[in-house]
């Protein structure tokens, strides 16, 4: 019996740390997508913030962030600050497994060092949908630092409320499965506020209201970064059922796989449907957001809908991102790879799908959460941003942004043969 009881603490954490590693590889398919969306003279840059951004949010949420968010003890809304685990902590170490046997049948039992790995390749997820609202306009080292606070408390602290035992789940009933709010919600208020305070690009928006539009330099490159997303999804979404080692939740695990993929086929195709009817073109952009939004829309509840649900979950955000990335264009909130449509309005409509199939959720509950991750994320990161702003600034110069800050904040270009000396992009 202890042999069986090894090997399934053995399967589970090998589990978490295969789907970990899927979800680290987001990363290269945000740095894809964002490199593909942006014009060619700010790719350099847009590719060094992805790579640095994953590294920052690695050794934050190893200093504060990982015990913020999953503390010994808190009062529900502050979390009991602990930053033990920087020093090789394991919050649930494989001895539990001999001290109590027999409580572990409910398969809840697997290593801290994977439930850490696994963890904060969600909270680098979070801070990469930044990174791509912001782009072609803003310093370097201002989005760095934004990252830091970002990674070790912004974020932290409302994933302390919700996954961590906080009022959200236990005073609220608040369910967000995979991360919808917590993870997607959050990551693009804190984008919102950026580009608030931040302002449009140079020449995308004309004195009298018209939108000029500035097509990415390379969408063969964003269609992958889309292909990788999918496939990380798999891992973004399995491994949130924490355990595969006995049979309800090897089958739950599968149903998440099928409900995750179905979602996104329906984002997609609603999405490009949408395009051809308002544009009268296939929108290509349109169509990867839409599997985006389709994945995303199934991240809070993956596991109880039915496949055809699921798909019409996906397809109701691959809906709302179309119109939600027109209207934002209206307002002149300038995102150029659409990230706050995608996981933000979309992200909310995940939400409240949640209600459509599981009968735990409350309307009361998924709107208090909704309403807090939003209010918590916006204030602090417009305070982040604010301070940030004044010390050092947060855009360019304007000669910086047109000839490209590839040069400007990285001093070489990504495809040199083609841009310019002066990264025109021309």
């Amino acid at each position: 019996m202890e042999d069986i009881l090894n090997l399934r603490y053995a399967l589970d954490t090998f589990y978490f740390l295969v789907m970990g590693a899927l979800v680290m590889w987001m990363a290269a398919g945000f740095a894809m997508l964002e490199a593909g969306l942006v014009r060619a003279k700010n790719t350099a840059e847009i590719l060094t913030k992805n790579v640095a951004l994953f590294a920052i949010a690695c050794i934050m949420y190893m200093l504060m962030g990982y015990n913020i968010m999953y503390p010994a003890d808190g009062s529900g809304v502050i979390p009991a600050f602990d930053f033990s685990f920087m020093f090789g902590g394991d919050h649930d170490p494989a001895e539990v497994l001999a001290q109590d046997p027999a409580s572990w049948y409910d398969g809840t039992y697997y290593s801290g060092m994977a439930d850490f790995f696994f963890q904060v390749v969600f909270v680098a997820t979070a801070m990469s949908i930044v990174s791509g609202a912001v782009a072609e306009r803003m310093k370097l080292w201002s989005f760095l630092l934004f990252a830091v606070v970002m990674t070790g408390f912004i974020y932290p602290m409302q994933g302390y409320w919700k996954w961590g035992g906080g009022f959200l789940d236990a005073d609220f009933g608040f369910q967000d499965f995979a991360g919808s709010g917590v993870v997607h919600l959050c990551g693009a208020t804190a984008a919102l506020a950026g580009v608030l305070l931040l302002g449009p690009r140079k020449g995308k928006y004309g004195p009298h209201g018209e939108i000029h539009p500035i097509p990415g330099a390379n969408l063969p490159l964003a269609t992958l970064g889309t292909f990788i997303l999918w496939l990380g999804w798999f891992g973004f979404n399995g491994g949130s059922e924490l355990v595969v080692s006995n049979v309800a939740e090897a089958n739950a695990v599968a149903a998440v796989f099928v409900n995750t993929n179905m979602a996104a086929a329906g984002g997609a195709v609603a999405a490009m449907v949408v395009a051809r009817l308002l544009f009268g073109k296939t929108d290509l952009t349109m169509l990867l957001n839409g599997a985006l939004a389709g994945l995303v829309a199934i991240t809070a509840e993956p596991l109880n809908p039915t496949p055809l649900l699921a798909t019409i979950v996906g397809m109701v955000g691959g809906i709302l991102v179309v119109f939600s990335i027109v209207t934002l264009d209206k307002l002149k909130i300038d995102d150029p790879v659409g990230a706050i449509s995608v996981h933000g309005v979309v992200g909310i409509w995940g939400l409240m799908a949640v209600l459509l199939s599981n009968s735990d959720a409350t309307f009361k509950g998924q709107l208090v959460g909704t309403l807090t991750i939003f209010g918590w994320t916006l204030v602090m990161s417009l305070i982040t941003w604010g301070i940030i702003k004044a010390i050092m600034g947060l855009r360019v110069s304007e000669e910086e942004e047109f000839e490209g800050v590839d040069l400007a904040e990285c001093g070489l270009e990504a495809y040199p043969e083609f841009t310019g000396a002066k990264g025109s992009g021309l």
